[in-house]
This record gives C-alpha cells, sequence and structure tokens, in this order.
C-alpha cells in the first residue's frame, strides 16, 4: 500500500483509492454471479486516487512544499 511507502520516507505517493477499488471488484464480481459473461464485461480504470505526502522528508531535503499541495493531499504525514 502507498501509505507504507510514505510512512518509510517516500516525499510523495499517488495511488488507487484500495478501498473503492474493492467495492468496485465486488460489484464486478456481483455482475458475474448473476450470470453475466465475462467477456461482455467492460475493464474497469481506477476512478478515485490518493495523494499522500510526507512533510518530514520535504524537511530533511529542504524542500519547502505549496500550501495547495498540503491542501489537497489526501494523507499528510508529519
Amino acid at each position: 500500500m502507498c501509505t507504507d511507502w510514505a510512512r518509510a520516507g517516500l516525499l510523495m505517493t499517488s495511488s488507487a483509492d484500495l478501498l473503492d477499488d474493492f467495492r468496485r471488484a465486488g460489484i464486478y464480481a456481483a455482475r458475474l454471479v448473476q450470470g453475466a459473461h465475462p467477456g461482455d464485461l467492460p475493464i474497469e480504470q481506477a476512478s478515485k486516487f490518493v495523494l499522500i505526502v510526507n512533510v518530514r522528508t520535504a524537511r530533511q531535503l529542504g524542500i519547502t512544499l505549496p500550501s495547495t499541495l498540503l491542501t489537497l493531499a489526501d494523507k499528510v504525514i508529519e
């Protein structure tokens, strides 16, 4: 999970939201159980993403992060 990388010291990470992916996978599985043919189902692309910023690493690197970036981040690690 991308949160683990950010906690380990990565400056920023972005990935698809796993909870949303699991929810969408459940919907996809329900369609299959209801009898849909797998070849007829569309391949779905992630629609929700997560941005995590590590402020501690930015300080150590001497980088000043814009406040707008911190506001847009889903999670900020101090």
